[in-house]
């Protein structure tokens, strides 16, 4: 085995699954919304925007849909 290696030489890959893992959207939500989930977040230690869609991915799981109020 070599003491040192050089690694200069190699070229790097793309990862062909990260584009299909997530994808960036733009959303208008409203301020209190987003107040919510910032404090939720602070207090887990997450980004808010993973803790969104940690709750949007449990909603299409337990096949949750909204209610409308007339």
């Amino acid at each position: 085995m070599k003491t040192e290696y050089d690694f200069s030489k190699l070229k790097g890959k793309r990862n062909p699954y990260a584009a299909k893992l997530k994808k960036p959207v733009t959303m208008r939500l409203s301020f209190d919304v987003i107040a919510y989930f910032k404090h939720l977040a602070d207090e887990m230690g997450v980004p808010y925007q993973i803790l969104i869609n940690m709750y949007l991915k449990d909603c299409v799981q337990s096949h949750r849909k909204v209610g409308w109020v007339r």
